[in-house]
């Protein structure tokens, strides 16, 4: 039994690799930020001329916003009173999950070419 040499990729085709998953990464981590679809505390309350009793912060928790940077001589209300947004969108739902299978189905499609081409090669066609 002749021992199994997988093929040889060109250096071109390793670099091309490298690059589209590059381009894929990034987009996965950017593509959402530019839609729109990512990111937090878009609610804001509004309160009138907030202060820090106005805004529920004990003494303890105005050092700590000062130890955070935050200027306690004025009241952070947009970043105290920001919630996070929970709504989410169905069309973006179903994308995922369609992004979801179709990945899996090609990778079944591929797994399954590339086994038969491993099982041909090592023990010839049947």
């Amino acid at each position: 039994m002749k021992k199994y040499v997988p093929p040889k990729q060109s250096k071109f085709g390793q670099i091309l690799d490298v690059a589209v998953l590059l381009v894929l990464t990034i987009g996965a981590l950017y593509i959402p930020l530019f839609l729109g679809m990512a990111g937090s505390a878009h609610i804001v309350q509004t309160i009138e001329s907030p202060t820090w009793e106005s805004l529920n912060q004990n003494a303890a928790m105005v050092e700590q916003w000062g130890k955070l940077g935050y200027d306690t001589a004025e009241a952070a209300a947009p970043l105290i009173t920001a919630r996070f947004d929970y709504s989410f969108s169905i069309f973006a739902l179903i994308a995922v999950i369609v992004t979801i299978i179709g990945y899996y189905a090609i990778m079944l499609k591929f797994s399954e070419k590339e086994y038969r081409e491993v099982i041909a090669e090592k023990f010839g066609e049947e």
